[in-house]
């Protein structure tokens, strides 16, 4: 017992010497080199404040390098890790820390060779550090680089991911300089370079990366190891690999938003392991295959936006996972497949825009009693029942529904169960009747409510409490239902951010009450028969006001020169009687974009103090009482961003100033360049996006009056018609940009010059019509081999028509009442001398008039010649088909357009509609 005690207090001696000839453990594990490399990266960085506070706060965004000082060890620094042994910095994580600056290629990071993994994603950090000379090169330790969400561009090299062998996690998802458009780019020798090399890697996340140049073979050289693969938004084209979706181990396959890329999904042997499937936006073909039911793990699918067709498979039975369906867009037809309504686990179900048929029963709904987002939306030919029945169901975590465009006739009550519903679209259905006080308490927590385009007769009271968006335009809606409501409502009014209820047939008077709407942005009452006097408190409204749109109604009596508002930026009072000056304070309006004040009654002055406004872009006075000519003085105009502006069918005199020409900056720019100031009015709510409610111009050109609403972007006008200004044209016009269509109305303007109609090439619409214009027609006309549209009627032209190009298309209506003009396509033959014999002139012109022929001017770089009146005008097709709506046409002319717009444009589809 002794000896053996005696050996024990050996071996503790023993270890005791042993430990002692090793150091304790430091407290101080940081490296001088590792500090330093750190704190100069501190160094070439900022923390942007704004971030790290309020809702960014919220979301986990806090300055974590403000810890990183020389009285800390840089171990215990923030978003720092160390390994305990060494010493080393293995690990930085500065994930939303609010930085700003620029990452370098040989950022001092990128000194810490024993780094394994870096996060840096969520910030404001530009540069190109993946180039060839990236100091990235030398960490071949590194496990994960995350770089998520920052300004980064530039060419990934593919030297550098011959190196990073060690890389299991590898995100470049969401980088871009806005300012430049430029992005991080991948060719296809450093896709491929990946490929093969990184055999490790187990997530590549690389959406919004531009991988134009990658051959789409190169996926297959992608390791076996790989879990998760995200490339949406990079531009990839071609027919994708079906081989792709059958590598083993894949659980996560992210291709959307690849427009171009096409292909096919397997029929059989998919990745067992498949959780997430996500093609949308992109043009795969054929049709959903069966397969899909044997995907067992899986828990999302969307397949929206692309040209899959036929049926939905009824294969859904054992796919108990399954929490995300997606088949939107895709020219399904027939039923929703039963089995889709007994996936239990179901929170999205998103079918719309397809053309599905059938009736959804209540009881078909019933099990999916954990759905959260329902959206069946433009399906004509599906309904849901409004029947109730025994079932009992319960929805207790939906928030969302929209049943627009699918042949409603009735509310449904289905979602009545939910207390969470949030967003309730309803829109372009039949359903009639009103609104009662009971189905208005019922949704008393929506915060979106749209039941537009329906056939609704009354309203009772405004539904909900607090709702952000209410939209109730074209229905049926008549009376005084403004004043009704909002007086039941009183003491304690409804309180919209955004409130449509335009294209019905509302009367009486805009009640004061609506001023106690103090969180409104946008109040649409256009096109009903509301009257009376336009509140005075309108104009202060709301500081978050920015879209007033009252026009199209019977309103009388004075604008009120209450605007205080700095965020309104679109105002339209036209078609009313309103009378009186122009407010003044709308000087205060900082931020307007349009004003329309057309088609009233008003009796001013021109407002050349609506220069001061350097975000206006359009503005329309035409058929008013305005008098007067223009101010001459050059500090009297300085409308830089103006790209519509219609002075037509007033009482203006005098000569047209040069100095207003001067100003138009944003005609003279190309329109590309116009795309800073969007024309649309962006409403967003909380939970449902980002909606545009595209503004609408009546304008006319080619003698056609249209609406528009998705070009106004691109649209360039000037319409000075129906005035009493006289003198030359000012040179200055010859620098604006109008190169597709030039009109030239009747009015009393005396001469042009030459140098206007130099810089007015390619015409293509020529209208002369009205005016007293003389001579023949010169054959030079005929090498405007653009034109499309001719219009020289109503003047005192003799001789012969010219034949020849475009010439030969054009019919009688192009040279009617010119008594002197002979030949086809008239039927009045010329003589033998070719020329028929003029008639006496109407009005004699005297010797010396500065009325000269209009031809010479013309033919002036196949110009648009002598300007009698002025409305000039085009539209640049160049970014696909707009959306008109063409009003009150000339049968004839409007075929001759539509021909001139089908040869000019490139082949898209588009819908001719109205916003």
């Amino acid at each position: 017992m002794g000896s053996i005690c005696l050996v024990m207090v050996l071996l503790q001696l023993s270890w005791s010497l042993s430990s002692s000839s090793v150091p304790p453990p430091s407290s101080h594990l940081c490296l001088p080199d590792q500090r330093d490399a750190l704190l100069q990266f501190k160094n070439t960085t900022s923390v942007i404040e704004l971030l790290c506070t309020g809702d960014f706060s919220e979301a986990g965004f806090y300055p974590k390098t403000e810890s990183w000082n020389t009285s800390l060890d840089c171990c215990s620094w923030q978003g720092v890790e160390c390994d305990n042994l060494t010493g080393h910095v293995i690990g930085i994580r500065l994930s939303g820390s609010c930085l700003n600056g620029s990452l370098l290629a040989n950022s001092s990071l990128f000194l810490l060779h024993h780094l394994q993994w870096l996060d840096l994603s969520n910030n404001f950090l530009y540069g190109s550090p993946l180039g060839n000379t990236s100091g990235l090169v030398h960490l071949r330790r590194l496990r994960r680089l995350d770089l998520t969400a920052n300004g980064f561009d530039g060419a990934i090299s593919p030297e550098l991911l011959s190196q990073l062998v060690s890389l299991t996690h590898l995100d470049l998802s969401g980088n871009g300089n806005y300012d430049t458009q430029s992005k991080l780019t991948f060719d296809d020798r450093g896709f491929d370079m990946l490929a093969r090399n990184l055999t490790r890697l187990r997530n590549l996340v690389l959406d919004n990366v531009d991988m134009s140049d990658v051959a789409l073979t190169s996926f297959l050289n992608l390791s076996s190891s790989l879990r998760h693969l995200s490339v949406g938004e990079c531009q990839l084209h071609g027919e994708f690999p079906t081989q792709f979706f059958q590598v083993p181990n894949l659980k996560h396959i992210g291709l959307g938003g690849n427009g171009n890329l096409s292909g096919y999904l397997p029929r059989t042997n998919w990745s067992s392991g498949l959780e997430l499937l996500d093609i949308s936006g992109c043009g795969f073909g054929g049709s959903i295959p069966a397969s899909i039911g044997n995907l067992t793990r899986l828990v999302s699918i969307d397949l929206s936006g692309n040209q899959l067709g036929g049926q939905i498979p009824d294969v859904f039975g054992n796919l108990g996972k399954l929490t995300s369906l997606g088949f939107s867009s895709c020219n399904l037809s027939g039923p929703i497949p039963g089995s889709v309504f007994g996936i239990v686990s179901l929170k999205k179900l998103k079918l719309f825009s397809n053309n599905l048929s059938g009736v959804i029963r209540s009881d078909m709904l019933s099990k999916l009693s954990g759905l959260e987002v329902l959206d069946l939306s433009n399906n004509s030919l599906l309904s849901v029942s409004t029947i109730s029945n025994s079932v009992n169901y319960s929805f207790p975590r939906l928030t969302s529904v929209d049943l627009s465009s699918c042949s409603l006739r009735q509310f449904p009550n289905f979602f009545r169960t939910s207390s969470k519903l949030e967003y309730l679209d309803l829109s372009n259905n039949m359903i009639s009747g009103g609104i009662s006080k009971w189905e208005a308490e019922g949704w008393e927590g929506l915060a979106l409510l749209n039941l537009s385009y329906n056939y609704l007769t009354t309203l009772e009271q405004f539904p909900g409490k607090q709702m952000g968006l209410l939209d109730l335009r074209s229905n049926l809606l008549q009376g005084p239902i403004l004043s009704t409501c909002l007086d039941l409502q009183t003491p304690s009014p409804q309180l919209f951010d955004e409130f449509l209820i335009s294209d019905n047939n509302l009367t009486g008077n805009i009640p004061s009450a609506i001023c106690n709407w103090n969180s409104l942005s946008v109040l649409d009452l256009s096109r009903n028969s509301l009257s009376g006097t336009i509140p005075e408190c309108l104009g202060n409204l709301s500081n978050s006001l920015a879209f007033i749109d009252l026009q199209m109604n019977n309103f009388h009596g004075k604008i009120p020169d209450s605007f205080v508002n700095n965020s309104l930026t679109h105002l339209f009072l036209n078609d009313n009687q309103l009378e009186g000056l122009v407010p003044p304070s709308l000087a205060n309006s900082e931020s307007l974009q349009l004003l329309n004040l057309g088609n009233n009654k008003l009796s001013d002055r021109f407002p050349y103090w609506l220069a001061s406004l350097p975000s206006l872009q359009v503005l329309i006075l035409r058929s008013n009482r305005f008098h007067g000519s223009l101010p001459h003085s050059v500090a009297s105009y300085c409308f830089s961003a103006l790209r519509i502006i219609d002075l037509s069918e007033n009482e203006f005199t005098g000569p047209l100033p040069a100095e207003l020409f001067r100003s138009f900056i944003a005609m003279k720019d190309e329109p590309t360049e116009r795309h800073s100031s969007p024309m649309v009015y962006r409403m967003g709510l909380t939970l449902v996006g980002i909606r545009d409610y595209h503004i609408s111009l009546n304008v006319t050109t080619k003698r056609l009056e249209m609406e528009l609403t998705k070009t106004i972007d691109i649209f360039v006008s000037m319409d000075l018609s129906n005035n009493r200004f006289s003198g030359r044209i000012p040179e200055e016009v010859g620098q604006l940009v109008f190169p597709a269509n030039a009109q030239l109305l009747a009015e009393q303007l005396h001469r042009s010059h030459p140098c206007i109609v130099r810089n007015l090439v390619a015409l293509e619409s020529l209208d002369l019509s009205s005016n007293k214009l003389n001579g023949s027609i010169p054959s030079q006309m005929t090498k405007l081999t653009f034109l499309a549209v001719l219009n020289l009627s109503e003047n005192n032209l003799v001789g012969p028509i010219p034949h020849g190009n475009q010439f030969d298309t054009f019919d009688n209506d192009s040279y009617i009442d010119n008594l002197g003009l002979c030949g086809l396509p008239l039927s009045k033959q010329c003589d033998n001398h070719g020329v028929a014999e003029p008639p006496e002139p109407l009005v004699a012109e005297h010797e010396g008039s500065e009325v000269v022929s209009f031809w010479k001017v013309v033919m002036m770089g196949y110009g648009t010649g002598v300007v009698l009146g002025l409305s000039l005008g085009y539209i640049v097709f160049t970014t696909g088909r707009p959306w008109w709506l063409v009003k009150r046409v000339e049968r004839d002319l409007q075929y001759k357009f539509t021909n001139w717009i089908r040869r000019r444009r490139p082949r898209r589809n588009f819908k001719l509609n109205s916003t």
